[in-house]
């Protein structure tokens, strides 16, 4: 598949993959709230439509960030998991959260885990994409 994007800049190039605010939503959630499943990813307070999330979802598995199997639980539904690629993108998560915390009208509820994020620093960043690398590896249920 030949690249289509203009520009060579890392930073585009990224964006390309994960820039869009519901690919990133839907990561935060497999990584925060151990969402899995399609129909978790609707219960989210942001709201996503299904035929949004349906589109991002398969972009993030096209990608790479993303792998979708079947679910073993139940053969009507698919799991999704982060892939390697989807686990480095946590301490990129953490910084937006805490910037957010830091420059936008939250909550002190809503801010708890940006502020639990940002006093882990990069010790709690490792701890956490070591439990990921477990919970998703090979795509098993969680």
């Amino acid at each position: 598949m030949a690249s289509q994007e203009k520009s060579t800049c890392p930073i585009n190039l990224a964006l390309e993959v994960f820039g869009d605010r519901w690919s990133l939503l839907i990561v935060r959630d497999m990584m925060f709230a151990g969402k899995r499943h399609f129909r978790e990813f609707l219960q989210s307070d942001e709201g996503i439509s299904t035929n949004i999330l349906t589109e991002r979802l398969g972009k993030l598995v096209e990608q790479g960030v993303l792998r979708k199997s079947d679910d073993p639980t139940h053969r009507q539904k698919a799991l999704y998991s982060l892939t390697p690629m989807g686990i480095d993108l946590l301490p990129v998560v953490a910084q937006i959260g805490i910037w957010g915390r830091k420059h936008t009208p939250v909550t002190k509820d809503s801010a708890a885990d940006a502020a639990a994020l940002e006093k882990g620093g990069p010790a709690l960043w490792k701890k956490l994409q070591a439990e990921l690398r477990r919970a998703h590896a090979e795509g098993r249920a969680a």
